[in-house]
């Protein structure tokens, strides 16, 4: 049976942390752990550099003890795992860092310094920071090698990188192809999926209901939407099979007009509307419309420009036609 022993809330944690920190160092546990380890089967461990333009935050804590436990994990199963810390220094936020110092942009910075002196400005912040990330990341426990560190600048860093692209060529799996990405106008560079979602936040759009000519009938569908950049592209109006709507006179133009009975009332308010008749968004379902623009006009023999059915059309907000 266990023996039981007294918890203390006075227990020492912050110097017992120190101490084995201590040892660790005094013992070079973590070296001769790799030198215990150097003729056994290696374990790559891909380590994603963090930036060298500045002190370490919380995400880079947390990721950092999160990829110690696995080196670890496989240094325990008797595995050969290099651990070598290294630096993101391409890229804009080096040159930002150095813009904000120098007080100027990065086309004013060139033209005074030169792209000599602009890249001796960016190098010298890299160095900077190591020794304060050095002593935090070793605070933290985290067993890394920063002696044979590496940096992205390294030259020979970037012709190792080179000498990837060339094999990859030479198997032909590089190829040019097109994708949207977001674009920074003010720095003309792609911005990262981080750098695009980061500040992300939710607006009120602007809505506008747009007027779609039926083909076999004098009348109009109203459809209404949050997006009308894509309207150039519309290839089908959506309804709600279950939804009631109406056919409605617009007292002024003289338009007869199709939308949700649910939202009648709101429509009502700013238009003199008359109730003409009434039917189920099934009954709408096959009917054609003309395109607002020309641009697929020939998509209408593929099957576009009809009225669909969809649940997911609600009558909570615009016409109950999307």
């Amino acid at each position: 049976m266990a023996e039981s022993a007294e918890y203390s809330s006075s227990f020492p944690f912050v110097k017992m942390e120190h101490d084995i920190l201590s040892l660790w160092e005094e013992e070079r546990v973590f070296e001769k752990s790799l030198e215990f380890t150097k003729d056994k089967k290696p374990y790559i461990f891909y380590d994603g550099p963090p930036f060298a333009t500045g002190l370490p935050h919380h995400g880079n804590l947390l990721a950092s003890i999160i990829k110690d436990v696995v080196p670890r994990y496989w240094t325990m199963r008797g595995r050969y795992v290099l651990r070598r810390f290294g630096w993101d220094c391409h890229g804009l936020p080096i040159e930002q860092e150095i813009n904000k110092q120098l007080g100027i942009s990065a086309q004013d910075a060139i033209a005074k310094l030169g792209v000599a002196g602009y890249n001796a400005e960016c190098r010298g912040i890299v160095e900077k920071y190591v020794d304060q990330w050095r002593t935090i990341i070793t605070r933290i426990g985290r067993w890394v090698d920063f002696d044979n560190d590496y940096k992205t600048m390294d030259a020979w860093y970037m012709e190792s990188v080179w000498w990837v692209v060339k094999q990859l060529w030479e198997k032909n799996l590089i190829y040019r192809g097109q994708k949207v990405m977001p674009v920074s106008t003010a720095l003309e560079t792609v911005l990262a999926n981080f750098e695009a979602t980061s500040n992300y936040k939710d607006v009120q759009d602007p809505a506008i209901t747009v007027l779609f000519r039926l083909v076999d009938d004098d009348a109009y569908v109203a459809a209404w939407t949050t997006t009308p950049w894509t309207l150039p592209s519309n290839l089908a109006l959506c309804v709600g099979a279950d939804i009631d709507y109406v056919e409605v006179t617009d007292q002024v133009t003289g338009r007869r007009i199709y939308l949700a009975e649910a939202r009648l009332e709101e429509y009502s308010a700013a238009h003199q509307l008359t109730v003409e008749n009434r039917v189920r968004g099934s009954d709408l379902v096959g009917r054609k419309y003309l395109p607002l623009f020309e641009y697929f006009h020939s998509e209408a023999e593929r099957g576009a420009f009809v009225v669909v059915a969809d649940d997911y059309v609600t009558t909570d907000e615009g016409t109950g036609i999307v």
